[in-house]
Formats: structure tokens, sequence, C-alpha cells
């Protein structure tokens, strides 16, 4: 089976523009019709879910390109491991993007629970950057 290239990028929630570019990058393949217009196959497919997937785990396009060279080498042991040593770096970045998420939800919290003291009337609302002073204005530190 042949997909339009409007097909396919609905088949991976994309958009065109980002197929085609994924094509003219050599990421992934697809053949042309006779008026000269790309067509995806199944093999289209497994390659943009290998992509989607590594772009989900916050992969830039450079690994995701050397992911897919890796890929299409002959199979050995070296091979194996340089596509696991890429997946452990992705690991290891997918781990700080949840430390970031992690501070900033505890930032909310904070955040939240000073609201509703003020709101509750324990505290006075310091809570407006307009009506902050140099004496009174939080640190980073505070935030």
């Amino acid at each position: 089976m042949y997909y339009t290239i409007r097909q396919f990028a609905e088949m991976f929630d994309t958009t065109e523009h980002t197929i085609r570019y994924y094509t003219d990058i050599g990421l992934l393949p697809c053949q042309r019709d006779g008026g000269n217009r790309r067509v995806f196959d199944e093999e289209s497919a497994n390659w943009m879910q290998g992509i989607v997937c590594l772009k989900g785990c916050g992969a830039s396009i450079e690994d995701i390109k050397e992911y897919c060279r890796l890929c299409q080498l002959e199979e050995s042991h070296e091979n194996l491991k340089a596509r696991y040593s890429i997946f452990l770096k992705q690991r290891e970045e997918a781990y700080k993007r949840l430390k970031e998420i992690q501070t900033t939800i505890d930032y909310m919290e904070y955040k939240i629970k000073h609201y509703e003291d003020i709101l509750s009337g324990n505290i006075s609302d310091d809570s407006n950057p307009k009506n902050w002073t140099m004496e009174t204005r939080p640190q980073k530190h505070d935030l």
C-alpha cells in the first residue's frame, strides 16, 4: 500500500512540511509516482515510526540521522553498541528534563500554597510585582 504525503502526515500527526524535510535530509525513504510526487510505503512507515519515537525522546536531528545511518549499515556488535549509546544519551537527557520539570512543579506548588495563604488571609498580599520594592522583591532562592 502506498500513501500520499498528506495521508502519511496525518498517520503520524505531523505536517507535510516535516515529511518533506525528513525525506530531503535523507532520514525518511520515499518513492516517486509518475507525477514525481512523494509516495510512502510500509517501509517508510517503519522508518517514520522510529523517527517519531526518537523525536519523542528528545533526540536531535543529528542523533536521529546517526541512528538511521547505523541502522542501514551491516549488523555488528559495534553497530549495536553505537545505537545503544544513542539511547543511553537520550535517557540521560530525559532525566535532566525530568529534573527541570520537577523543579517547575515544586515552584508551582510553592506559589499555589502562597496564594492560598494570601487568599485565606494568613499573610498579606505580596504577589504583585508592581508593589515590590528592592527590599521586598523575591530573590532567586525564594522562587
